[in-house]
Protein backbone atom coordinates (compact mmCIF):
# COMPACT_ATOMS: atom_id res chain seq x y z
CA UNK A 1 0.00 0.00 0.00
CA UNK A 2 1.12 3.51 -0.79
CA UNK A 3 1.58 5.53 2.37
CA UNK A 4 -0.42 8.77 2.34
CA UNK A 5 1.34 11.92 3.57
CA UNK A 6 -0.14 15.28 4.38
CA UNK A 7 0.56 18.23 2.09
CA UNK A 8 2.58 19.84 4.91
CA UNK A 9 4.94 16.84 5.10
CA UNK A 10 5.44 16.73 1.32
CA UNK A 11 6.20 20.47 1.11
CA UNK A 12 8.62 20.22 4.02
CA UNK A 13 10.44 17.27 2.40
CA UNK A 14 10.72 19.18 -0.88
CA UNK A 15 12.13 22.21 0.95
CA UNK A 16 14.60 20.02 2.80
CA UNK A 17 15.84 18.44 -0.46
CA UNK A 18 16.29 21.88 -2.07
CA UNK A 19 18.09 23.14 1.03
CA UNK A 20 20.49 20.18 0.98
CA UNK A 21 21.26 20.73 -2.72
CA UNK A 22 22.07 24.42 -2.33
CA UNK A 23 23.98 23.79 0.89
CA UNK A 24 26.48 21.64 -1.05
CA UNK A 25 27.43 24.73 -3.15
CA UNK A 26 28.45 22.60 -6.12
CA UNK A 27 28.47 25.46 -8.63
CA UNK A 28 31.39 27.27 -6.97
CA UNK A 29 35.01 26.51 -7.80
CA UNK A 30 36.95 24.59 -5.14
CA UNK A 31 39.08 26.65 -2.79
CA UNK A 32 42.80 27.11 -3.35
CA UNK A 33 45.10 24.59 -1.78
CA UNK A 34 47.99 26.37 0.00
CA UNK A 35 50.44 23.50 -0.46
CA UNK A 36 49.87 23.25 -4.23
CA UNK A 37 50.09 27.07 -4.60
CA UNK A 38 53.43 27.04 -2.78
CA UNK A 39 54.77 24.25 -5.03
CA UNK A 40 53.60 26.14 -8.11
CA UNK A 41 55.45 29.31 -6.97
CA UNK A 42 58.64 27.34 -6.28
CA UNK A 43 58.50 25.70 -9.71
CA UNK A 44 58.03 29.10 -11.38
CA UNK A 45 60.97 30.60 -9.44
CA UNK A 46 63.19 27.67 -10.39
CA UNK A 47 62.18 27.93 -14.04
CA UNK A 48 62.65 31.71 -14.30
CA UNK A 49 65.62 32.36 -12.00
CA UNK A 50 67.18 28.89 -11.59
CA UNK A 51 70.53 29.73 -13.30
CA UNK A 52 71.14 32.91 -11.27
CA UNK A 53 69.31 32.20 -8.00
CA UNK A 54 72.25 30.78 -6.06
CA UNK A 55 75.01 32.93 -7.58
CA UNK A 56 75.27 35.61 -4.88
CA UNK A 57 75.29 33.05 -2.06
CA UNK A 58 77.87 30.97 -3.92
CA UNK A 59 80.19 33.95 -4.43
CA UNK A 60 80.05 34.89 -0.71
CA UNK A 61 80.79 31.27 0.22
CA UNK A 62 83.78 31.03 -2.16
CA UNK A 63 85.22 34.32 -0.79
CA UNK A 64 84.90 33.02 2.79
CA UNK A 65 86.63 29.77 1.78
CA UNK A 66 89.46 31.69 0.10
CA UNK A 67 89.93 33.91 3.15
CA UNK A 68 89.88 30.85 5.46
CA UNK A 69 92.39 29.08 3.18
CA UNK A 70 94.78 32.08 3.13
CA UNK A 71 94.42 32.47 6.94
CA UNK A 72 95.36 28.80 7.44
CA UNK A 73 98.40 29.20 5.18
CA UNK A 74 99.53 32.26 7.23
CA UNK A 75 99.10 30.23 10.44
CA UNK A 76 101.29 27.51 8.95
CA UNK A 77 98.56 24.93 8.63
CA UNK A 78 97.75 23.15 5.37
CA UNK A 79 94.74 24.66 3.57
CA UNK A 80 94.85 22.04 0.81
CA UNK A 81 91.63 20.37 1.86
CA UNK A 82 89.81 23.69 1.92
CA UNK A 83 91.21 24.63 -1.48
CA UNK A 84 90.18 21.23 -2.83
CA UNK A 85 86.66 21.78 -1.50
CA UNK A 86 86.73 25.27 -3.02
CA UNK A 87 87.80 23.85 -6.36
CA UNK A 88 85.09 21.19 -6.16
CA UNK A 89 82.44 23.83 -5.51
CA UNK A 90 83.73 25.99 -8.35
CA UNK A 91 83.66 23.03 -10.72
CA UNK A 92 80.14 22.20 -9.54
CA UNK A 93 79.05 25.76 -10.21
CA UNK A 94 80.71 25.52 -13.63
CA UNK A 95 78.64 22.42 -14.35
CA UNK A 96 75.53 24.29 -13.25
CA UNK A 97 76.44 27.04 -15.67
CA UNK A 98 76.97 24.51 -18.47
CA UNK A 99 73.53 23.13 -17.77
CA UNK A 100 72.05 26.59 -18.20
CA UNK A 101 69.62 26.91 -21.06
CA UNK A 102 71.55 28.16 -24.07
CA UNK A 103 68.71 30.46 -25.03
CA UNK A 104 68.91 32.57 -21.82
CA UNK A 105 69.88 36.20 -22.14
CA UNK A 106 73.03 35.75 -19.99
CA UNK A 107 76.06 33.52 -20.54
CA UNK A 108 78.71 32.44 -18.02
CA UNK A 109 82.31 33.64 -18.50
CA UNK A 110 85.32 32.51 -16.42
CA UNK A 111 87.79 35.23 -15.42
CA UNK A 112 90.54 33.58 -13.40
CA UNK A 113 88.69 31.70 -10.68
CA UNK A 114 85.70 34.03 -10.67
CA UNK A 115 82.60 33.70 -12.79
CA UNK A 116 80.62 36.48 -14.39
CA UNK A 117 77.32 36.61 -16.23
CA UNK A 118 77.52 38.80 -19.31
CA UNK A 119 74.69 39.61 -21.78
CA UNK A 120 74.52 37.27 -24.73
CA UNK A 121 75.14 38.96 -28.09
CA UNK A 122 72.10 38.86 -30.34
CA UNK A 123 72.84 36.52 -33.27
CA UNK A 124 72.77 38.17 -36.68
CA UNK A 125 70.59 36.63 -39.33
CA UNK A 126 72.38 34.28 -41.75
CA UNK A 127 72.27 35.32 -45.40
CA UNK A 128 69.13 33.93 -47.06
CA UNK A 129 69.18 31.84 -50.24
CA UNK A 130 68.11 33.67 -53.38
CA UNK A 131 64.73 32.62 -54.80
CA UNK A 132 63.27 33.89 -58.08
CA UNK A 133 60.09 35.95 -57.64
CA UNK A 134 56.73 34.37 -58.47
CA UNK A 135 54.25 35.76 -61.00
CA UNK A 136 50.65 35.02 -61.97
CA UNK A 137 50.27 33.18 -65.26
CA UNK A 138 46.78 31.63 -65.27
CA UNK A 139 43.34 32.39 -63.83
CA UNK A 140 40.74 29.60 -63.91
CA UNK A 141 37.05 30.45 -63.52
CA UNK A 142 34.29 27.89 -63.14
CA UNK A 143 33.09 27.79 -59.55
CA UNK A 144 30.14 29.91 -58.44
CA UNK A 145 31.19 29.96 -54.77
CA UNK A 146 34.32 30.71 -52.73
CA UNK A 147 37.06 28.19 -53.53
CA UNK A 148 37.80 26.70 -50.11
CA UNK A 149 40.23 23.81 -50.69
CA UNK A 150 42.67 22.34 -53.22
CA UNK A 151 44.53 19.07 -53.71
CA UNK A 152 47.02 17.94 -56.39
CA UNK A 153 47.06 14.38 -57.71
CA UNK A 154 50.29 12.40 -56.99
CA UNK A 155 50.96 11.95 -60.74
CA UNK A 156 50.89 15.76 -61.17
CA UNK A 157 48.48 15.59 -64.12
CA UNK A 158 45.39 17.16 -62.54
CA UNK A 159 44.21 18.92 -59.40
CA UNK A 160 40.84 19.26 -57.70
CA UNK A 161 39.09 22.14 -56.00
CA UNK A 162 36.21 22.28 -53.54
CA UNK A 163 33.96 25.29 -53.23
CA UNK A 164 31.06 27.00 -51.49
CA UNK A 165 28.87 25.96 -54.44
CA UNK A 166 29.02 22.35 -53.03
CA UNK A 167 30.77 21.02 -56.17
CA UNK A 168 34.19 19.36 -56.43
CA UNK A 169 35.82 20.15 -59.79
CA UNK A 170 38.78 18.34 -61.33
CA UNK A 171 41.05 20.43 -63.60
CA UNK A 172 43.86 19.59 -65.99
CA UNK A 173 47.05 21.05 -64.49
CA UNK A 174 48.81 21.71 -67.81
CA UNK A 175 45.97 23.38 -69.71
CA UNK A 176 43.63 24.51 -66.91
CA UNK A 177 40.59 22.91 -68.56
CA UNK A 178 37.75 21.33 -66.58
CA UNK A 179 37.77 17.52 -66.70
CA UNK A 180 35.02 16.56 -64.25
CA UNK A 181 32.52 17.89 -61.69
CA UNK A 182 31.48 15.79 -58.69
CA UNK A 183 28.25 16.63 -56.86
CA UNK A 184 27.07 15.05 -53.63
CA UNK A 185 27.82 17.41 -50.77
CA UNK A 186 24.89 19.47 -49.51
CA UNK A 187 27.06 22.24 -48.03
CA UNK A 188 30.43 23.94 -48.61
CA UNK A 189 33.29 21.54 -49.39
CA UNK A 190 36.10 22.34 -46.92
CA UNK A 191 38.75 19.62 -47.38
CA UNK A 192 40.16 17.43 -50.17
CA UNK A 193 42.84 14.74 -50.34
CA UNK A 194 43.89 12.45 -53.21
CA UNK A 195 45.26 9.01 -52.36
CA UNK A 196 48.65 8.03 -53.78
CA UNK A 197 47.94 4.29 -53.46
CA UNK A 198 44.30 3.87 -54.48
CA UNK A 199 42.20 5.63 -57.14
CA UNK A 200 40.35 7.46 -54.37
CA UNK A 201 39.54 11.09 -53.66
CA UNK A 202 38.43 12.07 -50.15
CA UNK A 203 36.35 15.13 -49.34
CA UNK A 204 34.73 16.69 -46.31
CA UNK A 205 32.37 19.60 -45.84
CA UNK A 206 30.23 21.72 -43.58
CA UNK A 207 27.47 19.10 -43.92
CA UNK A 208 29.42 16.89 -41.39
CA UNK A 209 30.11 14.40 -44.19
CA UNK A 210 33.43 12.75 -45.00
CA UNK A 211 33.17 11.03 -48.39
CA UNK A 212 35.35 8.65 -50.37
CA UNK A 213 35.01 8.98 -54.16
CA UNK A 214 36.07 6.21 -56.54
CA UNK A 215 37.70 8.01 -59.49
CA UNK A 216 37.27 4.99 -61.78
CA UNK A 217 33.47 5.16 -61.41
CA UNK A 218 33.30 8.89 -60.44
CA UNK A 219 30.90 8.26 -57.58
CA UNK A 220 30.81 8.08 -53.79
CA UNK A 221 31.57 4.62 -52.44
CA UNK A 222 31.99 5.28 -48.69
CA UNK A 223 30.76 7.69 -46.03
CA UNK A 224 32.53 8.17 -42.70
CA UNK A 225 29.92 9.12 -40.10
CA UNK A 226 30.86 10.55 -36.72
CA UNK A 227 31.55 14.28 -36.79
CA UNK A 228 29.00 16.16 -34.70
CA UNK A 229 29.45 19.45 -36.57
CA UNK A 230 31.01 20.93 -39.70
CA UNK A 231 34.16 19.15 -40.90
CA UNK A 232 36.93 21.67 -41.71
CA UNK A 233 39.94 19.66 -42.85
CA UNK A 234 41.25 16.22 -43.70
CA UNK A 235 44.53 14.54 -44.62
CA UNK A 236 45.68 11.07 -45.66
CA UNK A 237 48.43 9.16 -43.91
CA UNK A 238 51.29 8.58 -46.40
CA UNK A 239 51.95 4.92 -45.46
CA UNK A 240 48.93 3.59 -43.55
CA UNK A 241 45.38 3.14 -44.88
CA UNK A 242 43.94 5.73 -42.54
CA UNK A 243 42.30 9.12 -42.97
CA UNK A 244 42.34 11.97 -40.43
CA UNK A 245 39.65 14.63 -40.27
CA UNK A 246 38.95 17.56 -37.97
CA UNK A 247 36.15 20.01 -37.46
CA UNK A 248 34.09 22.37 -35.41
CA UNK A 249 33.33 19.73 -32.75
CA UNK A 250 36.93 20.20 -31.50
CA UNK A 251 38.02 16.63 -32.28
CA UNK A 252 40.49 14.93 -34.61
CA UNK A 253 39.07 11.66 -35.89
CA UNK A 254 41.09 8.79 -37.34
CA UNK A 255 39.24 6.57 -39.83
CA UNK A 256 40.08 3.19 -41.31
CA UNK A 257 39.63 3.81 -45.05
CA UNK A 258 38.34 0.33 -45.89
CA UNK A 259 36.11 -0.58 -42.93
CA UNK A 260 34.81 3.02 -42.38
CA UNK A 261 35.44 2.49 -38.63
CA UNK A 262 36.49 5.41 -36.45
CA UNK A 263 39.73 4.12 -34.89
CA UNK A 264 40.33 7.11 -32.58
CA UNK A 265 38.44 10.21 -31.61
CA UNK A 266 41.24 12.41 -30.31
CA UNK A 267 39.93 15.04 -27.93
CA UNK A 268 41.84 17.80 -26.18
CA UNK A 269 41.28 20.94 -28.20
CA UNK A 270 38.76 23.30 -26.61
CA UNK A 271 37.62 24.96 -29.83
CA UNK A 272 37.28 24.34 -33.57
CA UNK A 273 40.15 22.35 -35.09
CA UNK A 274 40.93 24.15 -38.35
CA UNK A 275 43.74 22.06 -39.86
CA UNK A 276 45.19 18.57 -39.54
CA UNK A 277 48.32 17.10 -41.14
CA UNK A 278 49.75 13.57 -41.33
CA UNK A 279 53.28 12.27 -41.81
CA UNK A 280 54.97 8.87 -41.69
CA UNK A 281 57.41 9.71 -38.86
CA UNK A 282 56.54 10.46 -35.24
CA UNK A 283 54.45 12.43 -34.40
CA UNK A 284 52.19 11.15 -37.13
CA UNK A 285 49.30 13.59 -36.64
CA UNK A 286 49.54 17.38 -36.10
CA UNK A 287 46.53 19.64 -35.57
CA UNK A 288 46.04 23.41 -35.27
CA UNK A 289 43.02 24.91 -33.58
CA UNK A 290 41.13 28.12 -32.83
CA UNK A 291 42.03 27.60 -29.14
CA UNK A 292 45.49 29.04 -30.13
CA UNK A 293 47.31 25.72 -29.67
CA UNK A 294 49.03 23.21 -31.93
CA UNK A 295 48.92 19.58 -30.78
CA UNK A 296 51.20 16.72 -31.79
CA UNK A 297 49.37 13.41 -31.34
CA UNK A 298 50.53 9.92 -30.50
CA UNK A 299 48.66 7.88 -33.11
CA UNK A 300 49.05 4.50 -31.38
CA UNK A 301 47.77 5.74 -28.01
CA UNK A 302 45.24 8.19 -29.45
CA UNK A 303 46.26 11.03 -27.16
CA UNK A 304 48.36 14.21 -27.14
CA UNK A 305 52.16 13.97 -27.07
CA UNK A 306 52.92 17.69 -26.99
CA UNK A 307 50.78 20.84 -26.81
CA UNK A 308 52.38 24.00 -28.21
CA UNK A 309 50.88 27.13 -26.63
CA UNK A 310 53.14 29.85 -28.10
CA UNK A 311 50.53 31.38 -30.40
CA UNK A 312 48.33 34.15 -29.04
CA UNK A 313 45.63 33.84 -31.72
CA UNK A 314 43.83 31.02 -33.50
CA UNK A 315 45.93 28.66 -35.63
CA UNK A 316 44.26 28.07 -39.00
CA UNK A 317 47.17 26.81 -41.13
CA UNK A 318 49.91 24.17 -40.91
CA UNK A 319 52.62 23.20 -43.42
CA UNK A 320 55.09 20.32 -43.20
CA UNK A 321 58.52 20.76 -44.81
CA UNK A 322 58.93 18.16 -47.60
CA UNK A 323 62.45 17.07 -46.58
CA UNK A 324 63.31 18.61 -43.20
CA UNK A 325 61.93 17.17 -39.97
CA UNK A 326 60.06 20.40 -39.18
CA UNK A 327 56.80 22.26 -39.77
CA UNK A 328 55.28 25.74 -39.65
CA UNK A 329 52.05 26.98 -38.08
CA UNK A 330 50.28 30.17 -39.14
CA UNK A 331 48.31 32.55 -36.95
CA UNK A 332 47.38 36.26 -37.21
CA UNK A 333 50.14 37.15 -34.71
CA UNK A 334 53.07 35.24 -36.26
CA UNK A 335 54.11 32.30 -38.37
CA UNK A 336 56.20 29.98 -36.21
CA UNK A 337 58.56 27.19 -37.24
CA UNK A 338 58.92 24.08 -35.07
CA UNK A 339 61.17 21.05 -35.00
CA UNK A 340 59.87 17.52 -34.64
CA UNK A 341 59.42 15.29 -32.68
CA UNK A 342 59.02 17.40 -29.52
CA UNK A 343 57.87 20.66 -31.10
CA UNK A 344 61.01 22.66 -30.26
CA UNK A 345 60.62 26.29 -31.34
CA UNK A 346 62.91 27.25 -34.24
CA UNK A 347 62.05 30.81 -35.27
CA UNK A 348 59.37 33.42 -35.78
CA UNK A 349 58.31 34.81 -39.17
CA UNK A 350 56.64 38.11 -38.39
CA UNK A 351 55.24 40.73 -40.72
CA UNK A 352 52.21 39.07 -42.31
CA UNK A 353 49.65 40.97 -40.24
CA UNK A 354 46.42 39.34 -41.39
CA UNK A 355 44.37 36.21 -40.74
CA UNK A 356 46.48 33.49 -42.36
CA UNK A 357 44.21 30.87 -43.91
CA UNK A 358 46.77 28.60 -45.56
CA UNK A 359 50.48 27.73 -45.69
CA UNK A 360 52.45 25.73 -48.26
CA UNK A 361 56.12 24.80 -48.53
CA UNK A 362 58.11 23.32 -51.42
CA UNK A 363 61.42 21.42 -51.54
CA UNK A 364 63.37 24.57 -52.53
CA UNK A 365 62.64 26.05 -49.12
CA UNK A 366 59.96 28.52 -50.25
CA UNK A 367 57.19 28.96 -47.67
CA UNK A 368 54.02 30.73 -48.82
CA UNK A 369 51.47 32.23 -46.45
CA UNK A 370 48.07 33.32 -47.80
CA UNK A 371 45.69 35.57 -45.92
CA UNK A 372 42.07 36.62 -46.03
CA UNK A 373 42.90 40.15 -47.26
CA UNK A 374 44.30 38.71 -50.52
CA UNK A 375 47.97 39.08 -49.55
CA UNK A 376 50.57 36.37 -50.11
CA UNK A 377 54.00 36.44 -48.52
CA UNK A 378 56.91 34.31 -49.77
CA UNK A 379 59.54 33.36 -47.16
CA UNK A 380 62.93 31.68 -47.21
CA UNK A 381 62.39 28.68 -44.90
CA UNK A 382 65.92 28.54 -43.47
CA UNK A 383 66.31 32.18 -42.46
CA UNK A 384 62.72 33.43 -42.29
CA UNK A 385 63.50 36.21 -44.79
CA UNK A 386 60.42 37.59 -46.60
CA UNK A 387 61.61 37.91 -50.23
CA UNK A 388 58.31 38.72 -51.95
CA UNK A 389 54.82 40.03 -51.24
CA UNK A 390 51.90 39.72 -53.68
CA UNK A 391 48.46 41.28 -53.42
CA UNK A 392 46.09 39.06 -55.40
CA UNK A 393 44.23 40.91 -58.16
CA UNK A 394 40.45 40.66 -57.91
CA UNK A 395 38.64 39.02 -60.78
CA UNK A 396 37.04 41.65 -63.13
CA UNK A 397 33.42 42.06 -62.12
CA UNK A 398 33.89 40.97 -58.51
CA UNK A 399 33.93 43.45 -55.66
CA UNK A 400 37.34 44.41 -54.32
CA UNK A 401 36.49 43.20 -50.83
CA UNK A 402 36.47 39.69 -52.35
CA UNK A 403 40.24 39.41 -52.25
CA UNK A 404 40.76 36.67 -49.66
CA UNK A 405 42.77 33.50 -50.28
CA UNK A 406 41.43 30.36 -48.61
CA UNK A 407 43.72 27.65 -49.96
CA UNK A 408 47.24 27.53 -51.33
CA UNK A 409 49.24 24.49 -52.45
CA UNK A 410 52.22 23.60 -54.61
CA UNK A 411 52.05 20.97 -57.33
CA UNK A 412 54.17 17.82 -56.93
CA UNK A 413 57.21 19.40 -58.61
CA UNK A 414 57.06 22.56 -56.45
CA UNK A 415 57.26 24.78 -59.55
CA UNK A 416 53.57 25.79 -59.72
CA UNK A 417 51.60 27.44 -56.95
CA UNK A 418 47.80 27.09 -56.98
CA UNK A 419 45.53 29.38 -54.93
CA UNK A 420 41.78 29.22 -54.26
CA UNK A 421 40.19 32.61 -53.64
CA UNK A 422 37.03 34.43 -52.61
CA UNK A 423 36.50 35.92 -56.09
CA UNK A 424 35.53 32.33 -57.08
CA UNK A 425 38.67 31.83 -59.19
CA UNK A 426 41.68 29.55 -59.02
CA UNK A 427 44.97 31.31 -59.78
CA UNK A 428 48.21 29.57 -60.77
CA UNK A 429 51.61 31.19 -60.18
CA UNK A 430 55.05 30.20 -61.44
CA UNK A 431 58.61 31.41 -60.94
CA UNK A 432 59.83 34.24 -63.17
CA UNK A 433 62.36 32.60 -65.54
CA UNK A 434 63.89 35.93 -66.59
CA UNK A 435 64.74 37.01 -63.02
CA UNK A 436 68.35 36.82 -61.79
CA UNK A 437 70.13 37.84 -58.62
CA UNK A 438 71.15 41.09 -60.34
CA UNK A 439 67.64 42.07 -61.47
CA UNK A 440 65.98 41.07 -58.17
CA UNK A 441 68.67 41.37 -55.48
CA UNK A 442 68.13 40.26 -51.89
CA UNK A 443 67.42 43.31 -49.76
CA UNK A 444 69.46 41.87 -46.91
CA UNK A 445 70.64 44.10 -44.07
CA UNK A 446 72.05 41.91 -41.30
CA UNK A 447 72.49 44.86 -38.94
CA UNK A 448 68.71 45.39 -38.89
CA UNK A 449 67.31 41.86 -39.01
CA UNK A 450 67.74 40.13 -35.66
CA UNK A 451 66.33 36.84 -34.54
CA UNK A 452 63.73 37.96 -32.04
CA UNK A 453 63.12 36.04 -28.84
CA UNK A 454 59.46 35.36 -28.11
Amino acid sequence: DVQKHSVHTLVFRSLKRTHDMFLADQSNAPGKDDASEKIKRLVKIQDEYGPVKELARREVRSKQLQQAGSGDMVNGTSGGDLQNADGMRLSNSQQDMDKMDQSKALVAVNIGQQQMLVPKKAPTMPKPNWHPPWKLYRVISGHIGWVRCLAVEPGNEWFCSGSGDRVIKIWDLASGTLKLSLTGHVSTVRGLAVSARQPYLFSCGEDKMVKCWDLEQNKTIRHYHGHLSACYGLDLHPTLDILTSCGRDGTVRIWDIRTKACIHTMTGHTNTVAEVKCQAAEPQVISGSHDCTVRLWDLAMGRTRVTLTNHKKSVRALALHPSQYSFASGSPDNIKQWKFPDGNFLQNLSGHNAIINSLACNSDGVLVSAADNGSMHFWDWRTGYNFQRIQAAAQPGSIHSEAGIFAVCFDQSGSRLITGETDKTIKIYKEDESATEETHPINWRPDIYRKKKY
